[in-house]
């Protein structure tokens, strides 16, 4: 085997590995699904000329002291980067990316997908047909909420939450976000999209579909005081990052009807879930399901082996996050 020496922290679909093994000396773990283990990691990426890490390796630091000098890039296999010190990379001249774009419709796809199901108890139903517990149809059976005209509240309103927004129109949805940024005005007219000072929009909103990147500003974003001001019919989902919610507060929100329901894609304490949420029927949980399609999660691996290939080659990333380590015209 020849190329250059990389390590890969999890198995790839088949396309992006092979693009990798084709051009690179692959250190690849097999271990168990569960991440790698930290002394593994460290150990394994010693003299390593790149990486493909997932959201479960924290590059810091201590991981670019034990990969040595040759260290030129990591390419995270994720659109969001809270586990990697950019700052740390860009000190040290290391390159980091991420995979952006290609997993936009495919998150704004199961995000509606939780909101759906959430506000008209698919899953509480499935569960009780399987119970086999008898039943006649009747006029209170199960009843939800209508999505249909609602007001959708997106908080965060990037790729992924206008990709949300453009699906909320379909069901003639009104349409209110937050976010520092605001877009250039062609897009609020797009959507029809209304801006919204973060306390109004919960007050406002009948569902809320989070879409921000994970920061010391954004953690917690959503606790106590603000389940309060939501609605007791409104329905919160969050695919963007567990610890944006305090999860302890939800619990407390959906147990004592301060909120109607939620659906979560992502957990505060991950791989864990709160034991609470465990017992609610308002809430539909699923695993970090977000990007999971066979067609994205490809396009994914290629696009994080391609940034690998780049940086070894000597030419620029194509999703580079720390441009400024960038050398080359």
């Amino acid at each position: 085997m020849t190329g250059w020496p990389v390590l890969v922290t999890r198995r790839l679909p088949a396309a992006p590995m092979q693009l990798i093994v084709d051009r690179c000396n692959a250190d690849v773990w097999q271990g168990p699904p569960e991440a790698i283990p930290r002394n593994e990691l460290l150990t394994r990426v010693r003299g390593k000329h790149g990486a493909v890490t997932l959201l479960t390796e924290r590059v810091d630091g201590e991981f670019i002291d034990a990969a040595g000098p040759e260290l030129k890039i990591v390419a995270n296999y994720a659109v969001g980067f809270d586990n990697i010190d950019v700052e740390e990379c860009t000190r040290r001249g290391v390159m980091a990316t991420n995979t952006p774009e290609v997993l936009t419709d495919t998150t704004a796809d199961l995000a509606w997908a939780l909101l759906m199901a959430a506000a008209r108890r698919i899953p509480q139903g499935d569960r009780f047909l399987r119970s086999r517990t008898p039943w006649i149809w009747g006029p209170e059976m199960m009843l939800g909420q209508d999505v249909h005209h609602a007001t959708l509240g997106v908080v965060g309103f990037g790729r992924i939450g206008q990709a949300v927004a453009r699906r909320a129109l379909g069901f003639g949805m009104r349409i209110v976000y937050f976010d520092l940024f605001r877009p250039p005005p062609e897009v609020e007219r797009e959507y029809g999209a209304e801006f919204r000072e973060f306390e109004d929009l919960l007050a406002e909103a009948d569902f809320i579909s989070i879409h921000v990147a994970l920061t010391p500003e954004t953690r917690h974003l959503f606790g106590p005081a603000q389940f309060r001001r939501m609605k007791p019919t409104a329905v919160l989902v969050n695919s963007s990052r567990g610890p944006v919610i305090d999860e302890e507060a939800l619990v407390g929100a959906l147990r004592d009807g301060e909120i109607f329901a939620a659906g979560l894609d992502v957990f505060e304490k991950e791989p864990e879930v709160h034991p609470g949420l465990l017992e609610l029927d308002n809430v539909v949980i699923v695993p970090h399901l977000g990007s999971a399609t066979v067609a994205t999660r490809d396009a994914m691996g290629m696009l994080a082996g391609e940034n690998l290939i780049a940086a070894l080659e000597g030419r620029r990333p194509p999703t580079l996050l720390n441009p400024e380590v960038w050398k080359g015209d």
